[in-house]
């Protein structure tokens, strides 16, 4: 029998597996297979340059699968944002039923969102965030901890004690994020009082994601200690994959400490050159985002098949090791 949670209930997925919004990855080539494959796939929306670009990669991704997925719609602060209220747009006309937000308040895009009837999911990294965007009236929060790839905040707490802070804390379901690639994970999130678990860099390891083949191998070869943070002076903290590029980046947040500007860096982490990396399988052309979980990769299955295996494993876990453990 297949495991059946919130998640999959109120999302109308098989599996409680999400595939978590990754900038110049979460396109509909590998959003449309993970739907295929039980979970929920994303499409990352600033992945596309435009809001009519977004358009046609929603009807790409519905030309490919007609099981639910979602888009994902990053807040960032910037000098010149993007038009967001024109992708949350594209995202209500062409009635993508579930949105993942992320980065600042997003008070306002939600109320747009629910008002279309779209399912939001927000992305948190501390539980104060996860109670804000309770009262915001979001339908399900995804809890990061420090083992994710990207953005896991500041305060450095690892999912054992955030998922369990976060389970006595909010009224509404949640799933975990950082860490997981396997039924182990699954079951860990289950027990902590999520209802499934949001992975990123599982998925770049997939023979559907449009990443080049020497990025995937990268994942396969590396170990749970190829990463390192970056931007911990901005208070901005992104856990980065561990290449001659994050580390330069490393040298010179060490050797310029408070006299440090964003200009001294500036270049070696534009998003270009990590795009480049993905296009062209130079690991070092740039910086890209990876998680320790890389530990647990080992080789690159299809969606379908990784999607089967990581519910299988915790089916036996669940149902022999855990069940066993009980004295009657």
């Amino acid at each position: 029998m297949p495991l059946q949670t919130q998640l999959t209930r109120l999302l109308g997925i098989r599996h409680p597996i999400i595939q978590g919004g990754m900038q110049w990855v979460g396109r509909a080539s590998l959003a449309s297979a993970v739907a295929n494959a039980g979970g929920l796939g994303i499409l990352t929306g600033l992945t596309q340059p435009t809001p009519e670009a977004l358009r046609q990669e929603i009807r790409a991704c519905r030309a490919l699968t007609d099981q639910p997925f979602g888009v994902n719609l990053t807040l960032l602060p910037s000098i010149t944002p993007p038009p967001y209220k024109e992708y949350a747009q594209v995202i209500i006309d062409e009635k993508v039923p579930i949105v993942e937000t992320a980065g600042n308040n997003p008070g306002e895009f939600i109320k747009m969102f629910q008002e279309a009837g779209i399912f939001t999911i927000h992305k948190c990294v501390a539980v104060r965030h996860a109670l804000t965007a309770q009262r915001l009236g979001v339908d399900m929060v995804s809890m990061d901890g420090f083992e994710c790839a990207g953005h896991p905040g500041e305060d450095d707490l690892t999912n054992l004690v955030l998922l369990a802070r976060t389970s006595k804390e909010l009224n509404i379901p949640f799933v975990a994020s950082g860490g997981f690639g396997n039924g182990q994970g699954l079951v860990a999130a289950l027990a902590l009082g999520a209802e499934g678990i949001n992975m990123g860099t599982r998925f770049v390891a997939t023979k559907e994601a449009p990443v080049h083949e020497n990025i995937k191998l990268a994942l396969v070869n590396s170990d749970e200690r190829n990463t390192t943070m970056i931007f911990r002076p901005f208070r901005n903290t992104s856990r980065v994959f561990k290449n001659t590029v994050a580390l330069e980046v490393n040298a010179i947040e060490k050797a310029k400490k408070e006299s440090l500007v964003f200009d001294d860096i500036r270049e070696l982490v534009s998003g270009a050159r990590g795009r480049t990396v993905y296009e062209t399988g130079d690991k070092d052309a740039g910086v890209w985002t990876a998680g320790p979980v890389m530990g647990l990769i080992h080789d690159i299955p299809s969606c379908h098949d990784l999607l089967e295996r990581i519910v299988s494993e915790a089916e036996h876990i669940i149902q022999d090791r855990l069940a066993s453990a009980i004295v009657k």
